[in-house]
């Protein structure tokens, strides 16, 4: 299939190298030049805008950061027009779910199809094309689909026949990922701040009940600097803040979830929001706690 990739960031680039690994012809944009390089280098090739990626293209696969930037993609910058009467919008994008239903709507009405499909496994899971697609759409939507995701992904979970239903997953995904990091993040600065060799600490966890696949897996990065972010404070800032309006929404209490974002809000806030997540020790640090990290 010719397909249209858009967002080739820590996740989107190994994404679409995974689909030309798979036999489709992309054509990509995104800001970076670096990006587009290393595209190119995957066998696929680049465009100037986004609408001229999506030109004849039968699907577009949309990984950008939120709803703001997928609407300014879509209908802004003329990539839903220039996508060909039938063609399919994959997004795999975070976002509220209401700004699913919503942009599904406006994909739909354009006769195009549409399916909300965001993804979870990180950039280690992108790069080994394990990710985990949480979708929902029509039935037509999900056959177009389906080749594509499962080039990229290694399960794909049916979560709905409208817009909206994928993106609610996520969400709740998302407060669990974010609750268990915020408490790896606590674990790893308490310990540190008592004198304990954080390296030992993250040794005891791993192999005992009190372990997590998050300490696991960010542990060991908590030990750096996380300049390189595979996933940034920030989008925990923003993926949290999205459960808080939504269980205010639904008039439903998420404490643990409340408590959480206000690790990632102190790190990004400390400046380090652009950092990796593993960086949430750093809200621990502002207040006097002891640097987990190391000296290189």
């Amino acid at each position: 299939m010719n397909c249209a990739f858009v967002g080739l960031g820590a996740m989107g680039a190994p994404m679409a190298a995974a689909l030309v690994g798979a036999g489709h012809a992309v054509t990509g944009f995104d800001f970076s030049e670096k990006a587009l390089a290393s595209l190119e280098a995957a066998g696929g090739s680049r465009a100037a805008t986004a609408s001229a990626a999506c030109a004849g293209a039968g699907a577009l696969v949309l990984m950008v950061v939120n709803a703001a930037q997928a609407r300014a993609v879509l209908f802004e910058g003329g990539a839903l027009e220039a996508l060909p009467p039938g063609a399919l919008v994959l997004s795999s994008v975070t976002m509220p779910t209401d700004d699913a239903v919503a942009i599904g709507a406006e994909v739909a009405a354009s006769g195009r199809l549409f399916l909300d499909a965001p993804v979870s496994g990180g950039a280690v899971g992108a790069a080994k094309a394990a990710l985990t697609f949480m979708a929902a759409g029509s039935a037509e939507a999900f056959a177009a689909a389906r080749p594509l995701m499962e080039a990229m992904g290694a399960h794909v979970f049916e979560c709905g026949d409208a817009p909206g239903a994928g993106s609610t997953m996520k969400m709740v995904h998302q407060l669990a990922a974010g609750c268990n990091l915020a408490v790896a993040a606590e674990v790893m600065s308490f310990g540190s701040h008592l004198g304990l060799d954080p390296q030992r600490v993250l040794d005891v966890l791993n192999v005992s009940a009190g372990g997590s696949w998050m300490i696991g897996n960010r542990g060991p990065r908590m030990l750096t600097e996380g300049e390189e972010a595979t996933s940034a404070v920030d989008i925990f800032v923003k993926d949290l803040g999205i459960v808080m309006d939504a269980a205010r929404a639904n008039r439903f209490p998420v404490p643990v979830s409340a408590s959480a974002l206000q690790v990632f809000l102190g790190a990004s806030g400390a400046g380090y929001g652009k950092h990796d997540d593993s960086q949430a020790t750093r809200f621990y640090e502002a207040l006097g706690g002891k640097a987990v990290r190391r000296e290189e």
